[in-house]
């Protein structure tokens, strides 16, 4: 019998003692309160706290149970001091609880009767096997009750006082000691002065004590009680849903520094009231620290507490239509996997790709222009042009790779669109590739984490390399900042790396900075997908970013990597590896696959009479004094753009009449290019309008014949555009020039 009792006493006390909910808690990393989501059952009651601050231990102790740390779990000279007192009072004016039978009490939370205490007693001598006295005073301290719906010390002193309960002073700490002896007789908003009176008699035995002295006492004595509940912090509001959604009822240690986050909601602040003037109601910020990957700063959206369109929407977390801020991982690719050269030139003309037409930002074209100059103005058809040599799928894989793009559709849906905006994408998830790039950089590519909102890590692979990065960075430092600052010229101002967007429409703006000790991503728009025609990152997206960048202490520039690069001859003017007629070259260090590009084609030698105003056949070359010459020759269609932005360009000149004949191709179509689908444009009364075609020519005095199914429409010259409407179907199109030279495509008109 004894050993059935015993084993009885041993299995009695329940493995989990309270089965209640708590409220989700969220933390900055140095255990500063960011923000708090109420329990299920609708009570503030923090996850349990494994320590008790030592003025409310105190406090708790002298008030409670002066015993504490000496009893068993039952003190049997306060069970008969209650008895006497309630046998001569004729009514139960004292209950003899210890704290340890208190816990016990909260957990079972049933009717008080004599059975019920005596069960309590039991399983409080057991609790004091389970635990020590700090953790049954921890416990209490989280299971109290304090009034109204707040349970637990760490919920009551931010409800009543605004901060952690290791902040309390010695008369608040003692307001929460004496508030669970009767919280629904001793509510804060009632019996006010009952309060007051034992708040008061409990700081009058702490100075008897010696716990403090008569200048703390009467400090203590002249603290008012607080008043209403206070609202709790609503730091980062929108991270604190996410740990609600996924680590409901827990206390949650954020990445985030409270300090860093306060100041990037201000910034946003600001900059929201000024955009709300053009409409422009939502912002969204993130800042992560290079070295560990963390998110140091989270700003989901502005204003999430006021009923406005779209505030409570996690911009960080939602797919956003991504503009031109993917174009550098375009560039990246490209450069490590040996397709361009930095400098290479990229064709810059009117195109059109079965339908598609892009247009760069300013609607105008320069003919050519270098990769690097391409991405650092964001220039849309050069990097379309790089896409289609690169191949979509292999973008797409890239992106994928480097988790920089959820793209859920395959690559064929997206086109070449997908460097343009036709993907989207988070913006935790762009500012992280940009982040992992520089952590790459900096040496640091062998400890990647996906992106950290806690002190929970992933580890994850990248495919960046770092000579590649050094060139994209070094690229996109050359982006113009907001109000044409010449960071160069300032000392002060460091140096940043930097991209915008600006999706279709100006309904998404775009901006990441990087640093090697910050990374900065910022979005502006309506999450409502409304578009705006002052919308764009340059303008909106790019100042909220160096403003935030303000905040952030300064850092010196990336170490150019070493060992990364090889030295190249490059040809000066195509960017192209020297090729066989190349005079004008530079020596430079290129990532080590830049070896696979092609030499330069875009010089050919040619043979000029002495003046070198006329080209010569090499016919004639016995006949005649000729000078030979490497000329800088463009296709057609390049040169007549590229020549309006380079005055330098020469174009070739024109054969010596009787003397050979041009064997290179002087024509070529601007518009359309090969065989291609046109919608004409639609006019106000139903009709279709006219359709506009343009070819550029070698020689400017050249005199163009135009034939459209082999009927004679009109000449041209000078410029060469010819206006026409034509009627649904397959078209013929040729061009003869005055020299006999024909040039003809096919387009189908839908």
């Amino acid at each position: 019998m004894l050993v059935f009792l015993l084993i009885a006493y041993i299995f009695c006390l329940p493995k989990q003692l309270f089965d209640v909910p708590y409220a989700t808690v969220v933390t900055d990393r140095n255990g500063e309160l960011l923000g708090a989501r109420i329990a299920v059952d609708e009570q503030w009651r923090f996850p349990p706290c494994d320590t008790v601050p030592e003025k409310f231990g105190i406090c708790l102790t002298t008030f409670e149970d002066r015993y504490f740390r000496y009893h068993p779990g039952v003190n049997p000279l306060s069970i008969g001091r209650a008895i006497i007192q309630n046998i001569r009072k004729k009514q139960v004016v004292s209950g003899g609880s210890t704290i340890t039978m208190q816990v016990i009490r909260l957990s079972r939370n049933k009717n008080r009767t004599v059975w019920e205490k005596c069960t309590e007693a039991i399983l409080a001598s057991r609790l004091e096997f389970r635990y020590s006295k700090k953790k049954i005073l921890a416990l209490y301290a989280s299971h109290a009750p304090f009034g109204g719906n707040v349970v637990g010390l760490d919920a009551a002193a931010w409800r009543y006082f605004g901060r952690p309960a290791s902040q309390l002073s010695w008369a608040e700490a003692a307001t929460l000691a004496v508030l669970p002896n009767a919280p629904a007789m001793l509510h804060l908003s009632k019996n006010r002065k009952s309060l007051l009176e034992k708040r008061n008699r409990l700081l009058k035995k702490l100075q008897d004590k010696g716990i403090f002295d008569e200048t703390t006492f009467d400090l203590a004595v002249s603290e008012d009680l607080p008043g209403e509940p206070m609202p709790l912090p609503q730091i980062a509001p929108h991270l604190s849903d996410y740990f609600y959604e996924t680590n409901r009822g827990k206390q949650t240690v954020s990445t985030l520094d409270r300090d860093i986050q306060l100041r990037t909601e201000a910034v946003l602040e600001r900059w929201n009231r000024e955009f709300l003037q053009g409409d422009i109601r939502n912002i969204a910020a993130i800042v992560i620290e290079v070295e560990t990957n963390r998110v140091i700063a989270y700003c989901g959206n502005v204003r999430y507490n006021e009923n406005l369109s779209g505030n409570q929407v996690d911009i960080i977390r939602s797919e956003r239509s991504t503009g031109s801020i993917l174009k550098p991982f375009l560039y990246c690719a490209a450069l490590q996997e040996g397709e361009i050269l930095p400098k290479t030139l990229l064709p810059d003309i009117p195109v059109n790709i079965n339908g598609f037409s892009p247009q760069n930002f300013n609607l105008k074209f320069e003919g050519a222009v270098p990769a690097n100059t391409a991405v650092s103005r964001s220039l849309n058809i050069p990097l379309v042009s790089l896409l289609r040599k690169y191949s979509v799928p292999k973008f797409y894989d890239f992106l994928k790779q480097n988790r920089i793009a959820n793209l859920p559709k395959p690559a064929d849906h997206y086109g070449l669109s997908l460097i343009l905006g036709g993907a989207e994408a988070q913006l935790g998830d762009i500012a992280n590739a940009y982040a992992n790039m520089a952590r790459t950089l900096s040496g640091l590519e062998n400890t990647h984490y996906s992106l950290r909102w806690d002190e929970k890590t992933k580890k994850e692979s990248y495919t960046f390399q770092r000579g590649a990065v050094w060139q994209v960075f070094e690229a996109i430092t050359e982006v113009n900042r907001p109000e044409q600052i010449d960071w160069k010229s300032l000392p002060s101002m460091q140096k940043i790396a930097w991209k915008t967007g600006t999706s279709y429409g100006f309904r998404d703006a775009w901006a990441v900075g990087v640093t090697p000790k910050y990374v900065v991503g910022v979005w502006v728009g309506n999450a409502s997908g409304e578009g705006k025609p002052n919308l764009t990152g340059a303008k909106t997206a790019g100042p909220v970013m160096f403003d935030i960048f303000e905040l952030l202490p300064a850092s010196r520039w990336f170490k150019a990597p070493s060992g990364e690069f090889i030295e190249a001859e490059i040809c000066r003017l195509s960017g192209h590896l020297k090729g066989r007629f190349c005079e004008e070259t530079d020596t430079v260090l290129i990532c080590p696959n830049g070896l696979r590009t092609a030499p330069c084609a875009y010089h050919i030698p040619v043979n000029l009479t002495a003046d070198e105003r006329l080209r010569v056949y090499e016919s004639c070359i016995a006949t005649e004094s000729v000078v030979r010459k490497s000329w800088f020759v463009l296709p057609p269609a390049w040169a007549w753009f590229y020549k309006q932005q380079h005055p330098e360009y020469k174009s070739l000149p024109a054969f010596k009449p009787g003397c050979g004949e041009d064997s290179s191709r002087p024509m070529q179509f601007i518009y359309p290019q090969g065989n291609t689908k046109i919608h004409p444009a639609k006019q106000l009364d139903g009709s279709y309008g006219k359709i506009t075609f343009e070819l550029a020519h070698n020689n400017p005095a050249a005199v163009v014949f135009w034939h459209i199914d082999n009927e004679y429409i009109s000449s041209t010259s000078d410029f060469h555009k010819l206006s026409v409407i034509l009627s649904p179907g397959i078209h013929s199109v040729t061009t003869v020039d005055n020299e006999g030279n024909t040039l003809s495509c096919s387009v189908e008109v839908e």
